[in-house]
C-alpha cells in the first residue's frame, strides 16, 4: 500500500429504503453534502433502486430523484468506484418491500484514516466491528432513566 490508500478509512455501506407512499423530500442531501464538504465522508457508490410489485428491481436514475424541495442531486452524478456491483444490489434489494425505492451508499470514513494508518503501522489489526442499532442505544437509555 502506498499513498493515499496507507490512509484509506473504514469503508461502510447504507441502505436507506423509502416506503411506498413515502416521499424523498431531499432534507438529508444539504447534510451529506456538508460531510462530504467537511473531508468526514467520501462517498464512492450512490446508486437509487425501486423495488416494484413484482419484485423486480430497477436502477433509478439520480435525475428522477427529486425531492419536493427541489433539491438537486447532481452534485453526486458518476459517484461510482466500482465497488457496488450488481450482485450488492440484489442482496440490498432482499430487505426492501415491494413498491418501495431506495438509496444504497457506499462511502469512506475519512476522518478515520490517518488513525487506522497509524494502528497499522504499530501491528494493529481490526479483529471486529459493528454498529449498534439505534433502536437498541434509545431502550438502553429509556431503560435507565427509568431505573433512576
Amino acid at each position: 500500500m502506498s499513498g493515499e490508500s496507507d490512509e484509506t478509512g473504514p469503508i461502510d455501506y447504507l441502505v436507506i429504503e423509502f416506503p411506498a407512499g413515502s416521499r424523498m423530500t431531499g432534507e438529508g442531501l444539504p447534510l451529506l453534502v456538508d460531510l462530504v464538504d467537511r473531508g468526514i465522508i467520501r462517498i464512492l457508490d450512490l446508486i437509487f433502486v425501486r423495488k416494484n410489485q413484482d419484485g423486480t428491481v430497477e436502477g433509478v436514475e439520480l435525475s428522477e430523484v427529486t425531492g419536493d424541495g427541489g433539491e438537486d442531486l447532481a452534485v453526486f452524478e458518476g459517484a461510482s468506484s466500482g465497488l457496488l456491483g450488481q450482485d450488492d444490489i440484489d442482496e440490498a434489494s432482499t430487505v426492501l418491500e415491494p413498491g418501495s425505492a431506495a438509496g444504497i451508499l457506499i462511502y469512506e470514513n475519512v476522518w478515520a484514516g490517518p488513525l487506522a494508518a497509524a494502528l497499522r503501522r504499530s501491528g494493529g489489526r481490526l479483529v471486529a466491528n459493528g454498529r449498534i442499532p439505534i433502536q437498541e442505544v434509545l431502550a438502553s437509555l429509556d431503560a435507565a432513566e427509568s431505573r433512576v
